[in-house]
C-alpha cells in the first residue's frame, strides 16, 4: 500500500510538471520570454528526486508595486506624437539642464519643437522634487509663453512646493491674475517667495494694517533691501510721496518689482526686460504701440500665435510713421489688396510688406498666415518667385514645391527638399559624373534650352541641382543630412537604442544649432538624428529655413 500511494504521487507530480513545461510563460519583459540556450542537464540530474533542505516554510519577501505617476502636460500624446515616458532613462538633472540651455533663437522649426516637447504631457522621472518639471516652466517663461507656464503649474497645484509656488506667483503678477496667487499665499505664507511678496498680497486683499505692520517690521529688522524699502513705501503710501522724484530704474527687477513701479504711477518699458515681461503689455491697460511691439517680440520667439499678432496690426490705423508703424501699414495694405483679388495689387504690395517683416524677423509668421492665401494669385516675374518661396516657409511646404515658379538650381534643390527627395542627390551627382561619354551640364543645359523654345518648363534633375550648388557649403551639407546612409552620432544613436526618446531629441536640437552657427558636420548629423528618431517634417523645415531665412 506504501508503494501505490508513493507510485500515484509520482505520477501527479510528473503530470504536474508536464502541464508546468506545456505552458508557455507570459510576461510583459521581452527577454523573460527568450528561450533558454544553455545546455540541457544531465539525465541524472532530472531524474533525482526533489531533496528540500529543511521543513521549514520559505522565506517570502513582499515588494510593493510603484504606481505610475500621472503625466503632466497641456497636450495630449495623441496630438504632438511624443510617448508619456519621453523622458524615461534619462537623468532627472542632465535632461532639466537640456532643457534650459538648447538654443533655439534663429529656427522657428527648432522652436515649434521645443514648445512640443515642453507642453507635451509626460511622467516626471521623481515624484517630488522634479527637476524637470521646473525646467520646462522656467523655459517656457524665459521664451515669453507666461500663460501656458501658469496653466501648467495650475495643473500640478501651484501650492505643492515653494519653488512651484513661486514660478506661479511671478506668472500671474505678470498676466494681472495675481489675486489667486495672493489668496493662496495668505492661507499659506510659507509659500511666499520673498517678504515683500506678503507685504504686497496683504495690501492686494485689503488688508492695509496688516501690510502697514509688516513694512515697519522691515524696516526695523532691515530684512529688506532699502530699494525694496522705497518702493513699498511709496505703494501704501502713494499720498505722502506724490511729489517726490521718481524712483531710479531697476536694472535686473522681478515681476513683483515690476508691479509696483506699474502700481506707483512709473511704469517701466519692457523692451530693455527680458522676453518674460513682454507678455505684460499684451493686456488692456498697455498702449497700442507696446502692444504691437510685444506681440513682435512673442511671436519671433514662437510664444505667441500669428494671428493675434495679425489682429494687433489691423485694429487702427498707423498712429505715426517709421519703425513699426511702417509694418503696421505695409501689412494693412498688403491684407487690402488681397482683399480686393487684384493680382496686381498684391505684385505691388508684397515686396514692401515682406521686407518689413524681415526687418522685423517676422517671416515664419507672415508665411503661416498668408501662404494659403497667396497661391490663388497668378503672380510672375520676381514677384513669384517671392512669393514661392514664401509659400515654402509655411505649414505647408510641400504643396507648394510642386509648383515652382521657374526652373533653377536653386528652386530644384528646395523642390526636392521640401518633397523629400533630398536623400540620394549627392549619389546621383557623383554618378552622373562618373559616367564616361557623357557631359551633364551640356545635357541639362540642352534641355532647358528645348524646353524654352517649347515655351514649356522644366526642372532640372535632382543630380544637376546638386551639381550646380556644389560651391554652397550649406546645401551640401543638408544633401547629406537627408542621404539615408549618413550615420546618425554615435551618442544620439545609443540613446535611441536604449529608449531614452526625450534626451536624444534635445541634444539632436542643440546639436543642429552648432551646425547653424557653421559646423556643417554637425548640421548633417542633426539632420540624420532628427530624421532617426521621425521628426521628418522638423528635419525639412528646419532645412528649408536655413536656405531662405536670411539670419545675420
Amino acid at each position: 500500500m506504501p508503494t501505490k500511494t508513493a507510485f500515484l504521487s509520482f505520477v501527479f507530480s510528473a503530470l504536474c510538471a508536464s502541464a508546468a513545461v506545456a505552458q508557455a510563460p507570459l510576461t510583459v519583459i521581452d527577454w523573460l520570454g527568450q528561450p533558454d540556450n544553455s545546455p540541457p542537464l544531465p539525465n541524472t540530474v532530472l531524474l533525482e528526486p526533489p531533496v528540500a533542505g529543511s521543513a521549514a516554510q520559505p522565506q517570502i519577501t513582499v515588494t510593493p508595486l510603484q504606481a505610475l505617476l500621472p503625466p503632466i502636460g497641456l497636450v495630449a500624446p495623441a496630438a504632438t506624437g511624443l510617448p508619456v515616458d519621453l523622458w524615461r532613462g534619462s537623468d532627472p538633472k542632465t535632461i532639466a539642464k537640456l532643457i534650459r540651455t538648447v538654443s533655439v533663437q534663429d529656427s522657428p522649426a527648432m522652436q515649434s519643437l521645443l514648445f512640443t516637447l515642453l507642453l507635451s504631457e509626460s511622467r516626471p522621472l521623481l515624484e517630488t522634487g522634479d527637476p524637470v518639471l521646473l525646467a520646462r516652466l522656467d523655459r517656457l517663461i524665459i521664451l515669453g509663453a507666461t500663460d501656458p507656464a501658469q496653466a501648467l503649474v495650475e495643473q500640478v497645484g501651484p501650492a505643492k512646493t515653494p519653488a512651484i509656488f513661486r514660478r506661479w506667483f511671478f506668472t500671474t503678477l505678470l498676466s494681472g491674475d495675481e489675486d489667486r496667487a495672493c489668496a493662496a499665499m495668505i492661507a499659506a505664507p510659507y509659500l511666499a517667495p520673498n517678504y515683500s511678496a506678503r507685504v504686497f498680497c496683504a495690501a492686494r486683499s485689503g488688508d492695509w494694517p496688516t501690510a502697514a505692520l509688516m513694512l515697519e517690521t522691515a524696516h526695523a529688522l532691515e530684512i529688506l533691501p532699502n530699494d525694496q524699502l522705497q518702493l513699498l513705501d511709496r505703494f501704501l503710501n502713494p499720498d505722502i510721496f506724490e511729489l517726490a522724484p521718481p524712483l531710479p530704474i531697476p536694472t535686473k527687477p522681478d515681476p513683483l518689482t515690476f508691479r509696483l513701479y506699474e502700481t506707483i504711477g512709473e511704469p517701466l518699458p519692457t523692451a530693455p526686460l527680458a522676453r518674460a515681461f513682454a507678455a505684460a503689455d499684451l493686456r488692456d491697460v498697455a498702449g497700442w504701440k507696446a502692444q504691437l511691439e510685444a506681440a513682435e517680440r512673442l511671436t519671433r520667439a514662437g510664444a505667441l500665435n500669428p494671428n493675434q499678432l495679425l489682429g494687433l496690426y489691423t485694429e487702427r490705423s498707423p498712429a505715426a510713421s517709421g519703425g513699426i508703424w511702417d509694418r503696421v501699414a505695409a501689412l494693412q495694405k498688403f491684407e487690402a489688396a488681397l482683399n480686393s483679388a487684384s493680382s496686381d495689387e498684391v505684385a505691388n504690395t508684397l515686396p514692401a510688406v515682406w521686407a518689413a517683416m524681415q526687418s522685423a524677423g517676422l517671416e515664419v509668421g507672415f508665411a503661416d498666415l498668408f501662404a494659403i492665401t497667396l497661391a490663388r494669385f497668378k503672380l510672375s516675374g520676381d514677384v513669384a518667385d517671392l512669393a514661392w518661396r514664401i509659400r515654402l516657409l509655411a505649414p505647408s511646404y510641400e504643396i507648394a514645391s510642386h509648383s515652382p515658379p521657374s526652373s533653377s538650381a536653386r528652386n530644384d534643390f528646395l523642390s526636392a527638399l521640401a518633397q523629400g527627395r533630398l536623400g540620394n542627390l549627392s549619389a546621383q551627382a557623383t554618378t552622373s559624373v562618373d559616367q564616361p561619354g557623357t557631359d551633364q551640364k551640356d545635357t541639362e543645359q540642352s534641355n532647358a534650352e528645348q524646353a524654352k523654345s517649347r515655351g514649356t518648363l522644366v526642372s532640372l534633375s535632382p543630380a544637376a541641382a546638386f551639381s550646380a550648388l556644389a560651391h554652397e557649403p550649406l546645401a551640401q551639407s543638408i544633401a547629406r543630412g537627408f542621404n539615408d546612409v549618413t550615420p546618425v552620432p554615435q551618442q544620439i544613436r545609443t540613446l535611441l537604442d536604449n529608449g531614452q526618446l526625450g534626451e536624444a531629441i534635445l541634444r539632436s536640437m542643440a546639436l543642429f544649432e552648432q551646425g547653424a552657427q557653421g559646423n556643417l558636420g554637425d548640421l548633417s548629423g542633426s539632420l540624420a538624428a532628427l530624421r532617426a528618431i521621425g521628426l521628418e517634417d522638423t528635419a525639412r523645415r528646419a532645412a528649408l529655413q536655413l536656405m531662405l531665412l536670411e539670419r545675420g
